[in-house]
């Protein structure tokens, strides 16, 4: 199989569940419930693993801004943030949501291309969670979600891809139907309503009734590799194409910019941090592992800059660091061999 760790950023692997005997959460009137559902769950995961949990009505806004701009936990658990709670193992690679718009959101992310060690770790979590509790569930139908879309197996799983070549060779919208007319959709970074940053798509299931947990994993992993088979061919176009010496210009220009700047926005940083790992990929900049890079985008957006500095920086404060910290880490991958 082809190598495509320049264009699979992670996978991840949600499980959406409810209990047996309570109202979905947008259902819950009384608080008394939607505690319980925290504490059976945080029971039920005790003695799983070490997990931290954080109550999002007692957690500062910093700090839930942290964990979306991680993916630990979704816009709308920001939102809804009254009795409901997200318990998040030591490594940062699972999350539990509770009382998001079901009673669990369960997930797990892992890095690259790999949907069978996702499913297979959540499937392990959701099997000891359920020994503690019962989840809605009907014969015909399959788990009971509070969205029809999650009905049936409850799955869904996708993966973050790094698509510069199709977007800036004008394929994406192409790519976007054909995905669709198989079942699959398309979204941004963090998911449906969220736009792509820095060229990065999420890949996903639709349907979850009347299939498999191994059918969805089997159709997201072939059109995960067909549409990596078609960005592979297109980077080739775009290195030996008319445009290729716009193109390697804009990426070192980038590049340029990030090493030698003094002050760095957000919008910046996701947009040359883009440039300078296509720049890798085409092998125009030297730097070895372009997943860096991405951890790299993850690190300087402005709850983790804070969480990193250790201080409550301002808006102008925070785009200095983020310049100089930016600067630093770039010129140490490029001079790794």
């Amino acid at each position: 199989m082809s190598d495509f760790s320049t264009i699979a950023v992670s996978t991840r692997v949600r499980l959406a569940r409810n209990i047996e005997g309570y109202p979905f959460p947008s259902h819950l009137k009384d608080d008394r419930q939607a505690k319980d559902i925290i504490r059976l769950v945080t029971s039920g995961l005790a003695r799983y693993t070490d997990f931290k949990i954080h109550y999002m009505d007692l957690i500062s806004e910093e700090e839930a801004l942290s964990l979306k701009e991680n993916h630990l936990i979704s816009p709308n658990l920001m939102r809804s943030n009254r009795c409901s709670a997200a318990l998040i193992n030591n490594e940062g690679s699972i999350s539990v949501m509770i009382n998001e718009e079901d009673h669990l959101r369960e997930q797990c992310i892992v890095k690259g291309l790999d949907l069978r060690l996702a499913y297979d770790t959540m499937s392990e979590i959701d099997a000891h969670i359920s020994k503690s509790m019962k989840f809605a569930y009907d014969e015909q139908f399959g788990y009971l979600t509070a969205c029809p879309t999650n009905l049936g197996t409850g799955l869904r799983a996708s993966v973050m891809l790094f698509l510069p070549a199709l977007t800036i060779n004008g394929m994406m919208p192409r790519v976007i139907k054909s995905v669709s007319r198989m079942g699959l959709t398309v979204r941004g970074i963090y998911g449906e309503g969220s736009r792509a940053e820095g060229y990065v798509y999420q890949i996903s299931n639709e349907v979850t009734l009347g299939v498999t947990e191994e059918q969805i994993l089997s159709e997201v992993q072939e059109i995960v590799e067909k549409v990596c088979k078609l960005e592979l061919s297109e980077r080739e176009e775009l290195k030996n194409g008319v445009d290729a010496l716009d193109i390697r210009d804009e990426c070192m220009r980038a590049y340029g910019i990030l090493t030698n700047c003094a002050k760095l926005s957000t919008e910046e940083l996701v947009r040359y941090a883009a440039c300078v790992k296509l720049g890798a990929c085409l092998g125009y900049i030297h730097i070895k592992d372009v997943t860096e890079i991405d951890e790299l985008t993850r690190n300087m957006r402005p709850s983790n800059i804070n969480a990193a500095s250790g201080k409550d920086l301002s808006p102008v404060e925070r785009d200095v660091y983020r310049a100089q910290y930016t600067a630093k880490c770039l010129k140490k991958l490029a001079e790794r061999k």
